[in-house]
């Protein structure tokens, strides 16, 4: 029975060393295999490994703003710092329209909705408080002159007019009176998502400049409306 035993016990040593020696081998065959053969070809997937790592932290960031355990503050700058890497790893990629980031997400298996619609918005999402103040309203009618009077002034760079169409967008999200869906929050929306795909010192041609001012004057007429019947 003993010898039986120590006999068993050699076999089974020796199995397991040759069953660490295929594990090492196989090991050092996996260690040899690499993803690239040139610096360009480097800098290709490390390109690709940032895009993803953009993806996974705006999921990340969407999820704790529904869940309410990030500041609205916080929220909107890291947001706005995301949405920005996600347009230079775009330009980096070359992966730039929405089907070519899909098909992305697919091959390297990222379920991440709530960032694939953050990045088709272009903003970050409303995150601030309800506040219908006399102060609130006087804002609002100051950011629409304001957006108003730079376009006529032929101030129409990106860089010059976001920041003031967004200014008058974060001011009606903090009147209760004006759901989601109204017009002019809407269109406000539109444009900021289209502006954000441009360059800042890309320009607004004359037809879109028309389009704008058409659509803040219509939600000019529309807000003061909302006024009077509120």
């Amino acid at each position: 029975w003993y010898q039986r035993r120590v006999r068993d016990s050699r076999e089974t040593t020796t199995m397991s060393g040759a069953s660490l020696e295929r594990r090492k081998t196989s090991s050092a065959h996996l260690n040899t295999v690499k993803l690239y053969t040139n610096n360009r070809e480097r800098e290709m997937y490390d390109n690709l490994a940032d895009l993803y790592a953009i993806i996974k932290t705006t999921e990340a960031l969407e999820k704790a703003h529904l869940r309410d355990c990030i500041g609205g503050d916080e929220y909107k700058q890291t947001c706005a710092k995301l949405l920005n890497q996600f347009k230079a790893a775009q330009n980096l990629t070359q992966i730039k329209s929405p089907s070519e980031v899909k098909r992305f997400m697919g091959d390297y298996r990222l379920d991440c909705k709530a960032a694939f619609k953050r990045f088709e918005e272009g903003i970050p999402g409303a995150s601030v408080s309800v506040d219908d103040s006399a102060k609130t309203i006087a804002e609002t009618v100051q950011y629409f002159i304001t957006a108003m009077d730079s376009l006529k002034l032929d101030l129409t760079a990106v860089d010059q007019i976001y920041p003031l169409l967004n200014d008058l967008y974060e001011s009606l999200c903090k009147i209760s009176s004006l759901p989601g869906d109204w017009k002019g929050k809407v269109a406000l929306k539109k444009w900021l998502a289209e502006m954000n795909k441009m360059s800042a010192s890309d320009e607004l041609d004359e037809e879109q400049v028309r389009q704008v001012l058409f659509d803040l004057d219509s939600a000019y007429t529309a807000f003061h409306q909302s006024l009077s019947s509120a």
